[in-house]
């Protein structure tokens, strides 16, 4: 069933199973991002879903920002929620939202040798950065980007750098699954 998104304007006056659900399609499952936001979703207005989503990213980059261990827990677990990217059609794969089985559906096709890669290159890049998984917005771009985008950030290092930019990977994507789900709605 494909996943849809209530009129913004409900969001307060729903009920918080409904709000994480509205949290979980655009963002993926998880429970310290339910804990992060459910006095947010239930006591703020947003002028559009690209509002939301840049006040979700704000309250992420605070928490990378704090010294606070108990913040950069939640904050690897938020991050950490997002599958891997190219996951196989696997038991273990059952995770998976619909919208990121869509969105990888590229990664997940050709060669088994870019598929073996980007296997190998998901494991170092969590041994690089634990606790992370690597996020990109995929939008279309091909296997072999996408491997030497991966091979750039890991040999890069920078788990700052990295934190910020998986931050931005996820509202990139949690903006472009609000803009197509909206207008499946119109439709």
């Amino acid at each position: 069933m494909t996943p849809s998104l209530p009129p913004l304007s409900s969001l307060p006056t729903l009920p918080q199973s409904q709000q994480f659900q509205v949290l979980d399609t655009l963002f993926e499952s998880s429970p310290e991002l339910h804990t992060l936001l459910a006095l947010v979703l239930s006591s703020q207005t947003f002028p559009s879903y690209t509002g939301f989503i840049d006040a979700v990213g704000s309250r992420m980059s605070a928490l990378s920002a704090a010294n606070s261990p108990t913040d950069k827990a939640i904050l690897v677990g938020i991050l950490g929620s997002h599958p891997r990217l190219g996951q196989p059609k696997t038991k273990a794969a059952e995770h998976l939202s619909e919208l990121s089985k869509k969105e990888q559906a590229n990664l997940n096709t050709g060669a088994e040798e870019q598929a073996e890669k980007l296997r190998v290159l998901n494991a170092e890049y969590e041994e690089k950065f634990p606790g992370l998984r690597f996020v990109t917005f995929v939008n279309g771009r091909s296997r072999d980007v996408i491997l030497v985008e991966m091979r750039q950030r890991i040999d890069r290092g920078d788990v700052e750098r990295e934190v910020e930019e998986t931050i931005q990977a996820m509202c990139d994507i949690a903006k472009d699954r609000a803009r197509n789900l909206e207008q499946t709605s119109r439709i």
